[in-house]
């Protein structure tokens, strides 16, 4: 059914005029997402900005999800990561084929009975997994990218309004695909091996699944589970990323044991207008930022909120740095989506 939606048209033309460099302005992202993050991106993303203009380095996303802080940030240069595959094929086709993109999305009709026929689906090309993605996204109940442990997805259709006709209405793919015209690098792969690319002047930006450490998962959105020791093993993957002088911002619910595991990074308490997926807990709500700034600047990132601590000193850090490598397992490197993405054509 997919492949049937993809018509014939004019070829696109080659290059584009403007880099992500030139463009600089915040673009909405395609997806909607569980626990995106479009409300920080607007205080966020020009602090990141101006950052990376001036050193010069990578914008590294080890959990791409929306991609709502990296669209805002438009960089020049970024390595993007996911473990979801499709996902990755999403954003790799706006930015490869964003006409032919389009073409697809708007021929599917926007009913139950399609929504029902498209979720069975199971396409083999990566240009028909991006249109099934978007178009799925775009028309389930809430937006919630949701998939049972054999990785089927299962999220109901949403009807109304819960349809892809803002995307080129508004320009949203237009304006996504510039963003990605820059020297952009889509990888699908563990969250360790993204962060351990990210060196000196470089800016990693991390926003994993809500993990509470009294329990073995908060909310399953697929078909693995973000654990407590993954979020142990993610606060030392950063944590040597700032030994190599990049900056790291990482975003969670506002759990104290998390405080507990990033003792060395300023953290800024978050209040959230909603929330989606499950409901929390009154109180938990909130969401922390931890910046791990190799500089020290407190002053910079003030104008995000208040910072609510003083960092401790490095050995409690390097304590909890030493717990998380004496269990950390081995990780494959992450694997580069083979680009450009081809358009399936009748």
């Amino acid at each position: 059914m997919v492949s049937q939606a993809v018509g014939n048209q004019a070829q696109i033309k080659e290059g584009k005029t403007q880099s992500a460099a030139v463009v600089q302005e915040a673009c909405k992202p395609f997806l909607r997402w569980a626990g995106g993050k479009r409300w920080l991106a607007r205080s966020l993303a020009p602090i990141l900005r101006r950052h990376l203009d001036t050193s010069g380095g990578t914008y590294i996303e080890p959990f791409l999800g929306s991609g709502a802080i990296f669209y805002a940030t438009a960089p020049a240069r970024a390595i993007l990561n996911d473990l979801n595959e499709d996902l990755v094929l999403a954003h790799a086709a706006v930015a490869d084929v964003p006409d032919y993109l389009v073409k697809a999305l708007a021929s599917l009709p926007v009913d139950r009975e399609t929504y029902n026929a498209v979720r069975e689906l199971a396409p083999k090309s990566p240009f028909e997994r991006a249109v099934r993605m978007i178009w799925l996204n775009r028309t389930c109940y809430g937006g919630i990218h949701r998939t049972n442990k054999q990785g089927q997805f299962n999220t109901p259709y949403g009807g109304g309004s819960r349809r892809p006709d803002v995307l080129w209405r508004e320009g949203i793919v237009e304006g996504c695909a510039q963003v990605l015209s820059g020297d952009i690098d889509l990888t699908v792969g563990d969250f360790e091996a993204a962060i351990d690319r990210a060196g000196d002047g470089d800016v990693v930006f991390c926003d994993p699944t809500y993990s509470n450490p009294n329990r073995d998962h908060f909310d399953r959105y697929g078909p693995s589970v973000f654990s407590w020791a993954d979020q142990v093993r993610l606060s030392s993957a950063c944590r040597r990323a700032l030994g190599r002088g990049a900056t790291v911002i990482v975003t969670n619910g506002a759990y104290s044991q998390l405080a507990e595991i990033y003792p060395d990074a300023y953290r800024i308490t978050l209040k959230r207008a909603t929330s989606m997926g499950v409901r929390r807990k009154a109180g938990t709500d909130d969401e922390y930022l931890f910046i791990l700034d190799p500089w020290k600047r407190r002053r910079k990132w003030a104008g995000l909120g208040e910072i609510e601590n003083r960092l401790k000193q490095a050995a409690e850090a390097s304590r909890v740095s030493a717990l998380s490598e004496a269990r950390r397992p081995k990780v494959q490197a992450p694997r580069t989506i083979v680009r450009p993405i081809e358009p399936v054509l009748d």
